[in-house]
């Protein structure tokens, strides 16, 4: 059963592709999970460690409220993760040993838009306020949880973002086809409304000093995220007609949502053959936007070797399943190729400042001192024809910034800011959360550690 609106309608605008599931499908399912043993979903698999049982068992009996309470009561924003999370519960589900695994994440999708239907999801601002006032740098996922968290405990916070609006990477890095920017402006909305408030626009440490932010605030939250892109540093890349995706994304969410009047033609794929390197899920929702861009072809690149269909022996349930996945923006065509390398860009003879071809070649991987490495063969090389390219590769740690200068900070040897077991920073005398800290994750996986640093910091000081 397909969850997607049908290709014919979906490759020609930017909104939602998923659908909601239906009462059918949610029962069958639900019904499924109520047949596990011993479930490792909450535990084992959700860094929320949500009760996935406890709320599907109440959604299955039609409980709704019940099962919206004890959702909210480990997920804060169970509308982004129904959206964004790769699901890890659904790799430890008990029924994924033998057959497919029970789609929570999709039962958590229709338990939170229940409750938003219903009017169930309200403000529910603190009932006193305590302790300095808390300034949260950044509004990403890891912002966000962290802002939430510690307003509920009683924090007068403000949140700063350098951006227009509020959201970080859920705004700017994720096409609207994944997430709506209506579903992330319904939470804004409503931490605005239980207190939170939210400076955007502002760079802190630039537009305004890190020592006048200290004086305004008795606690700092680093929520910078890692947004240091990864380069690829080959002959031609500073032809034009090469982009880092994430620009690439950010112009087109800024046209969708209005922030900007019309997309530039650097960063359009219309009538373009488009190259997207790096196979993760950025890459994907390259490939999606480009076709509704109105791209000629699309070929997505990837170092690594192709996956397996299944599970391989060194990678027993209920660990994470490391296969061949393809998602919506896949489905909707283009082509996929592995163990590829990019070694340099050529230019347009007609436009030599412009990228007309990669070059590329095929690779094979040989362990050397435990590491898995690339080689090359030799004179195997082969040119690609291209429009436009993206650098979808990932980020390499946090990015320099002013205010971390002003604090002192300086990230570890894999680009994150070292801290202690519980968020501090003791050099700063500030506090780190999400991928700053983490290093590039999942939103799950930073919306979790926002909530452990706040919780830090409320037994800290408040």
């Amino acid at each position: 059963m397909s969850h997607y609106r049908p290709l014919s309608e979906r490759t020609h605008d930017f909104k939602p592709v998923e659908t909601l599931p239906g009462e059918e499908e949610l029962r069958l399912e639900l019904v499924r999970c109520q047949d596990c043993g011993i479930p490792f979903c909450h535990a084992s698999g959700c860094p929320l460690q949500n009760a996935v049982p406890e709320v599907n068992a109440a959604a299955l009996d039609g409980r709704w409220g019940t099962a919206l309470r004890r959702l909210l009561a480990t997920s804060p924003f169970p509308e982004f993760t129904a959206r964004l999370c790769p699901a890890l519960c659904e790799g430890s589900c008990v029924q994924g040993l033998h057959d497919l695994p029970v789609p929570c994440r999709r039962v958590e999708l229709a338990v939170i838009e229940h409750g938003f239907a219903r009017q169930w999801v309200r403000p529910r601002p603190p009932k006193q306020r305590r302790g300095p006032t808390v300034a949260v740098i950044g509004s990403g996922p890891a912002g966000l949880a962290a802002a939430w968290r510690l307003n509920q405990g009683g924090a007068r916070v403000t949140v700063y973002e350098r951006d227009a609006r509020p959201g970080g990477f859920l705004r700017y890095g994720i096409p609207d086809f994944k997430l709506d920017k209506e579903i992330l402006d319904r939470r804004i909305r409503l931490l605005e409304q239980e207190g939170i408030l939210f400076e955007c626009g502002v760079d802190a440490g630039t537009d305004f000093s890190g020592r006048l932010l200290r004086q305004r605030h008795g606690v700092l939250v680093l929520a910078v995220g890692a947004r240091q892109k990864r380069d690829l540093p080959v002959p031609g890349r500073s032809l034009s007609g090469i982009l880092f995706a994430t620009d690439y994304l950010a112009a087109q969410n800024r046209v969708v949502s209005g922030e900007q009047a019309a997309l530039p033609e650097e960063f359009s794929a219309r009538r373009k053959r488009v190259i997207v390197i790096g196979g993760g899920d950025t890459g994907s929702d390259c490939v999606g936007t480009a076709w509704r861009q109105g791209a000629i072809s699309v070929l997505q690149l990837e170092i690594m070797p192709k996956p397996l269909e299944r599970r391989g022996p060194d990678n027993p349930w209920p660990q994470w399943p490391r296969v061949l996945r393809t998602s919506s923006s896949h489905e909707e065509g283009g082509e996929r190729r592995w163990n590829v390398m990019t070694t340099a860009f050529s230019a347009d003879p007609d436009r030599p400042d412009r990228v007309s071809a990669a070059c590329c070649a095929p690779v094979a991987w040989k362990t050397d001192q435990g590491r898995l490495q690339p080689v090359v063969a030799d004179d195997s090389g082969f040119v690609l024809q291209t429009d436009l390219v993206l650098l979808a590769m990932g980020f390499t740690g946090i990015r320099a910034d002013p205010l971390l200068e002003y604090l002192g900070m300086r990230p570890d040897a894999s680009g994150r800011l070292p801290r202690d077991a519980g968020g501090r920073l003791p050099e700063a005398d500030a506090y780190a959360c999400g991928d700053a800290a983490l290093g590039p994750s999942l939103v799950v996986r930073a919306i979790s550690d926002g909530l452990r640093v706040a919780e830090r910091i409320i037994e800290d000081i408040f």
